[in-house]
């Protein structure tokens, strides 16, 4: 067997100890997402070795979802960590085995403060299992390890059924994108969420034309500009209309010799997109894609011009 047909045969392996999970998918799964659902405290992970590269995951995906939540290493309960527990918080306890030494001296430590323990093993009757409030099976027919021994289809399935966990409760907690963005302020997600008109709009040097302006002169304030369009202001200083490249290249073609007899009243758009200071660049994102425009005008109640937001404004 050659050295690509060894790792196509792993990813299957992997793959189908994921599709062997959802048998598993049972009230015990039920009774943990209600249990970490109705916590009023957080959701400890914990396991020792691999299983605790795979908690420390499972927590960092359950805290950036809305279920806060942090990872310990049960070592470090002797040390002092225990006293980050209270009473209002849910242990999630993961063991491949599910007989763990290290994890099992933790276990009564946890008992003896009464906080639940969701238990996470390919063993239901293990220690683990026992002691547990509820049990998730994350058992594996075989590890992708052609010698069977290194964990590799056990800590995908475990991740996995982590990762179930997480959007089983994003759902119950009717989780939301602009939820996720407060947790990724950083992100590409949690700029475009959190992000408005008002930080990116450009407000000074606008292309401001009038609707009897010939459109002659109306096009160099538009190059001038250099956001494609011109915007018609009243005299009371409302906005009377939108002009655009478009515009004017068709008013070319249709009135030839005439077009610079025409003025801005007779193309421009006197419904142009228009959103407020605090409107989310997510949101006219969609507008723009929606109407098929590349630019909204910024505008008060009183439909007064504030700035210009551009396609390229939204690209952050």
């Amino acid at each position: 067997m050659q050295t690509r047909e060894y790792a196509i045969q792993c990813l299957k392996d992997e793959a189908q100890a994921i599709l062997d999970l959802i048998p598993y998918i049972d009230k015990e799964f039920d009774d943990a997402v209600e249990l970490i659902f109705r916590c009023h405290g957080k959701v400890i992970v914990t396991g020792v070795g691999k299983s605790g590269h795979i908690g420390a995951k499972i927590a960092a995906t359950l805290s950036s979802t809305g279920t806060p939540s942090f990872f310990i290493n049960p070592l470090d309960v002797f040390h002092g960590d225990l006293g980050v527990m209270t009473k209002d918080d849910v242990v999630l306890a993961i063991s491949n085995s599910g007989q763990t030494d290290e994890l099992l001296r933790f276990i009564p430590m946890v008992l003896h403060m009464e906080i639940p323990i969701i238990g996470m093993s390919g063993n239901p009757q293990s220690l683990l299992a026992k002691y547990s409030s509820c049990h998730l099976n994350v058992s594996v027919k075989k590890e992708a390890c052609p010698l069977n021994l290194a964990p590799t289809s056990s800590t995908t399935a475990t991740l996995a059924m982590g990762d179930a966990l997480a959007v089983a409760l994003m759902e119950k907690r009717n989780f939301r994108p602009q939820d996720f963005a407060h947790f990724h302020p950083g992100g590409e997600l949690g700029k475009r969420l959190l992000t408005t008109a008002q930080d990116v709009m450009r407000s000074d040097d606008l292309p401001v034309i009038t609707p009897d302006m010939h459109l002659g002169e109306a096009i160099i304030l538009v190059s001038k500009g250099k956001l494609g369009l011109g915007i018609a202001m009243n005299a009371d200083d409302t906005i009377a209309g939108l002009i655009t490249d478009g515009d004017i290249r068709r008013a070319m073609e249709k009135w030839k010799v005439q077009f610079f007899n025409k003025t801005v009243s007779d193309i421009m758009t006197v419904t142009p997109k228009t959103v407020t200071r605090q409107t989310k660049i997510s949101d006219i994102q969609k507008m723009m894609n929606r109407y098929k425009v590349h630019s909204v005008l910024v505008t008060d109640k009183e439909r007064h011009l504030l700035g210009v937001v551009d396609h390229y404004s939204c690209m952050i």
